[in-house]
């Protein structure tokens, strides 16, 4: 009899030896998959035995974990702001460092920096989480969200569907401001009070120095052009047409990146620049209003 224990520490040593960093983790993660635990019953059961057809299963995703497949993508869900949100290989997998972001807007609403019903942009959603967030966040709010990619709509869609948001939360697909023509916003249509992007910003010629976990997921969500810059260029030259009088501006950037994305902001006229630390003390949000 196999129990969840013995099943727990024999795919933690499988993982280890393919060279996985986080074996245990990621072991008790797809095993709560597969058996439906949460990680309370997880914990209570591990004496319990664990069902052949779970074992089965057990097995099929430790070999694509084995391989570099995320364990979000194996499992279908991750994670973010408290919320539970699904992901496919369509999309890139929320992280921990976008959580300041999220953070930085709704701290804008509390100080009275913004409406408590904002009109919202998000431009390249992926999987919505965080047009998702803070529609859940700011109930008075409506979203926009945009993207290049059919497959992470779809997615985003249902991630708004399960958190029941869906109806303050508009779906846009296109290549960045091109996604807004029908919007109709703009100079002469209605502006955000806040647009916030989480963009591709890796410089092309990194990505094949990135973990293989991270090679897996979507390279248009990744690829930030020769110097990683080359969104944040074509999203800060649309920006006067479409941030409200006195709206804001929130970016993820990489590490180094702020200086230069300050820069492309003020250029087109935008102030009260700066960047908040993530926990690693890493510039990881810059923010300004118009």
């Amino acid at each position: 009899m196999t129990t969840l224990r013995t099943a727990w520490q024999e795919a933690a040593a499988f993982l280890s030896q393919a060279g996985v960093g986080t074996p245990q983790l990621d072991a008790e993660v797809l095993l709560r998959s597969v058996t439906g635990k949460s990680r309370e019953e997880f914990y209570r059961d591990l004496e319990e035995p664990l069902p052949a057809s779970c074992l089965h299963r057990l097995h099929d995703l430790l070999a694509e974990r084995a391989m570099g497949t995320p364990v979000a993508y194996l499992t279908g869900s991750k994670e973010f702001f408290g919320l539970e949100f699904k992901v496919t290989p369509a999309v890139l997998i929320p992280r921990p460092e976008t959580e300041l972001l999220v953070e930085q807007a709704l701290g804008l609403v509390r100080q009275g920096m913004l409406p408590p019903d904002p009109r919202v942009l998000d431009l390249g959603t992926g999987s919505g989480a965080i047009a998702v967030t803070l529609a859940v966040h700011l109930p008075a709010a409506h979203v926009v969200a945009t993207d290049l990619s059919a497959a992470a709509l779809a997615v985003a869609a249902e991630n708004a569907r399960r958190h029941k948001v869906e109806e303050r939360i508009e779906f846009r697909r296109g290549d960045l401001w091109a996604a807004l023509a029908e919007e109709g916003a703009g100079a002469t249509g209605p502006r955000f009070d806040l647009i916030v992007s989480n963009p591709p910003y890796i410089p092309t010629e990194e990505l094949r120095h990135l973990p293989r976990e991270v090679q897996k997921e979507p390279a248009a969500a990744l690829d930030g052009g020769p110097d990683g810059l080359a969104f944040y260029r074509r999203l800060a030259r649309g920006l006067p047409a479409f941030v409200a009088p006195g709206g804001w501006v929130l970016l993820e950037v990489g590490d180094g990146q702020a200086p230069a994305v300050c820069r492309l902001l003020a250029e087109v006229g935008l102030t009260l620049l700066s960047a908040a630390r993530d926990l690693a003390g890493i510039e990881r949000v810059v923010q300004a209003t118009h």
